[in-house]
């Protein structure tokens, strides 16, 4: 049985919504990042990285959500969360993904892990104060130039929504006014609206 190691207020709901949305058979442990449970000997033995969310699998643990999320769609692919049998459309997909990861994921973290970059106060606070302008600026890319509407990849519901819609959800924190972004505004009110996107993201407030 898979395992799903996650924490509230993290990425980790994206594989979450993923592994229901596959009809998949799993278990969620949550990790208690306040107490540093992610730092325990228990865990960095299963996830050196110290980092949710983690997918334990028969053949060992996966980390980082881009590569969870094409695990569960290519091991579910009775589920068609991403175009499977189209390489270049494949690809597509991966670049939203690796994109929320590599440059909005860390515009984003730049608010609330600024330590990883920089010890000094005042470098610290000039971070956060970027903050709501890196995001805007991400996701008026991702409106203006990578959202095929309704979903990601046009009318064919993905993984790379669920990604989405755990990033939109950081906006307000962010300093960042969703109704500035239409599209993504209705793209969130869509998956919003879906019984099963409640039951899960009620596990991450």
């Amino acid at each position: 049985m898979l395992i799903l190691h996650y924490a509230p207020r993290t990425c980790a709901l994206a594989a979450h919504l993923a592994l229901e949305q596959a009809g998949a058979e799993y278990q969620a442990v949550a990790v208690d990042l306040a107490s540093n449970a992610q730092r325990s000997a228990q865990f960095l033995a299963l996830n050196p990285k110290g980092r949710v969310p983690a997918l334990q699998t028969e053949r060992g643990t996966l980390t980082e959500i881009p590569a969870l999320l094409l695990y569960i769609a290519q091991r579910y692919p009775a589920a068609a969360l991403a175009p499977l049998d189209d390489p270049f459309a494949l690809a597509q997909l991966q670049a939203f993904n690796s994109y929320l990861c590599s440059t909005v994921h860390v515009a984003h973290a730049h608010r609330v892990r600024g330590a990883r970059w920089a010890d000094d106060p005042a470098a610290l606070e000039a971070m956060k104060r970027k903050v709501p302008q890196n995001m805007l600026d991400c996701m008026r890319l991702i409106e203006d130039t990578m959202l095929r509407g309704p979903w990601v990849m046009g009318e064919q519901y993905s993984v790379a929504d669920m990604y989405l819609y755990t990033i939109t959800g950081w906006l307000a924190g962010d300093g960042v006014d969703i109704a500035l972004l239409p599209a993504l505004a209705a793209h969130r009110d869509k998956m919003a609206a879906d019984p099963l996107v409640q039951r899960i993201e009620a596990l991450y407030v």
